[in-house]
């Protein structure tokens, strides 16, 4: 990944600066025109914070106008990856306390998110290594996404008790076919060549590269200097399997899924254990936003997201997904309801519905909405 960043930004505050106790684990410096950003958690595979997740906000805003810095590069610290995901450690023990803390982590991170779609430079992610969850959300809604020989990315929150969020159910959706069904239900870990496949990324650059790659974003224009290093990408397991994925996944019933992985058999029948071990009312619910979710704009998405993860917060199987992965890792969760049968409509449904005052408020028809109560109410 090259040399790690230890020195503070030089363009303008760092927002680490105005967060002390979280500076240590986000940098931004200013190297020639590149303004780039670090995550710095090598232990935890940079697993982003709510502290990180607000210094971004404010820094990359920050640069947004700020005629001095031409490019934006994120990256992680180490060399196992970008960033694997949330904290899922800290969202559990504040699950344990009522959840407030991390719906907090979310907003700011998904407002995170809707910055990196909508940024007026060219952001430049380096997806190497480890990529996943809240990692997809800062790298896949950028301009410029290179993965690597080394990539591993995915949305494995089904394992967790969860489903994809951080606009990932937008980005699934638009895959080609029907694979990003199969990326979002059986959580898999995906290379760079799927996650080019899958539209979650642009270029493929040797992981050798990356260092002199950054090193020239300094001074050159983002779109010239990647050229130069781009190579093509190895050929992408998923998008010889996207025959058999296209016709099991079309349907929208779970359990129809199941039955006709299992019948084609092989690698189907694979994924339909894999799917089968993973909480039956995650699997639904992601399931049916990836269906919802289509022809919304991300934040509309982002909201939609917000609604079900508040769900999920409340609920039994996030909990019991991270203790039994995470915390106590007997990787043996007990997941309540036990089947997909056992999940109704009803309940699926539920995790949709309106959230009143709590809305996360994104999209311009939520924003206006709620200007108009407020005119109302004076």
């Amino acid at each position: 990944m090259g040399a790690e960043v230890s020195r503070e930004a030089d363009s303008g505050a760092a927002a680490g600066e105005r967060l002390p106790g979280e500076a240590a684990e986000v940098l931004f410096e200013r190297r020639g025109s590149l303004g780039v950003v670090t995550l710095n958690r090598p232990t935890a595979v940079n697993a982003l914070t709510a502290g990180m997740a607000a210094a971004m906000l404010e820094q990359l805003r920050l640069w947004a106008d700020d005629d001095a810095v031409a490019t934006v590069l994120v990256r992680g610290a180490g060399d196992r990856g970008l960033c694997a995901g949330g904290d899922i450690v800290a969202i559990y023990r504040d699950m344990l306390d009522g959840g407030d803390t991390t719906a907090d982590f979310w907003a700011d991170e998904y407002r995170l998110n809707l910055l990196i779609s909508e940024y007026p430079k060219p952001y430049v992610a380096f997806m190497d290594g480890l990529v996943l969850g809240g990692g997809v959300g800062i790298s896949a809604h950028g301009s410029v996404r290179i993965v690597t020989e080394r990539t591993r990315t995915g949305m494995p929150e089904t394992t967790i008790g969860f489903v994809p969020d951080v606009g990932g159910t937008l980005l699934l959706s638009g895959s080609p076919g029907e694979t990003g069904t199969h990326a979002a239900l059986t959580g898999a870990h995906l290379s760079g060549a799927d996650a080019l496949f899958l539209g979650l990324a642009d270029h493929f650059v040797p992981s050798a590269s990356l260092p002199e790659l950054a090193a020239a974003l300094e001074t050159e224009a983002a779109d010239a200097a990647v050229a130069r290093f781009a190579e093509p990408a190895p050929p992408s397991v998923l998008a010889a399997q996207q025959e058999w994925i296209d016709a099991c996944y079309s349907s929208d019933d779970a359990e129809e899924i199941l039955l006709r992985l299992r019948t084609v058999g092989g690698e189907a029948a694979g994924a339909a254990d894999t799917i089968e071990a993973k909480s039956p009312t995650a699997v639904k619910v992601a399931l049916e936003s990836l269906r919802r979710v289509r022809g919304l704009s991300l934040e509309q998405a982002l909201e939609q997201e917000y609604r079900v993860g508040l769900r999920f917060l409340a609920g039994p199987d996030f909990r019991e997904g991270i203790r039994a992965q995470v915390v106590d890792k007997d990787r043996n969760p007990r997941w309540k309801p036990a089947t997909l049968a056992e999940v109704t409509r009803e309940d699926v449904a539920a995790y949709f519905a309106p959230l009143g005052g709590r809305e996360l408020k994104l999209s311009p028809k939520q924003k206006n909405t709620e200007k108009n109560k407020e005119k109302n109410h004076v």
